[in-house]
């Protein structure tokens, strides 16, 4: 059996199995951007797949808080068509 990876959600602060989740990376320039790999180089967090854990992480600021950077518009937006597809 193999053991599932789980990671917590920095919106909703639950523990899910990471395939469930949206990683955003910040890079060593300090850029921001959405990681459907799971693989890119950089600081990560992870994001529920929903619009409502999207909402809540804009609103409280928990993204910016766990990247330690800005989160431009783009992102948020960039994410919401994600959960959306």
């Amino acid at each position: 059996m193999k053991k599932v990876p789980l990671r917590k959600c920095v919106a909703t602060n639950e523990q899910l199995p990471k395939k469930e989740l949206i990683r955003v990376v910040r890079n060593k320039e300090g850029e921001v951007s959405i990681d459907p790999t799971g693989r890119l180089n950089g600081r990560g967090a992870y994001l529920k797949r929903s619009k409502e854990a999207i909402e809540l992480a804009k609103k409280r600021g928990s993204l910016k808080r766990s990247l330690d950077v800005e989160i431009p518009e783009e992102i948020f937006v960039a994410l919401l068509e994600y959960v959306i597809e």
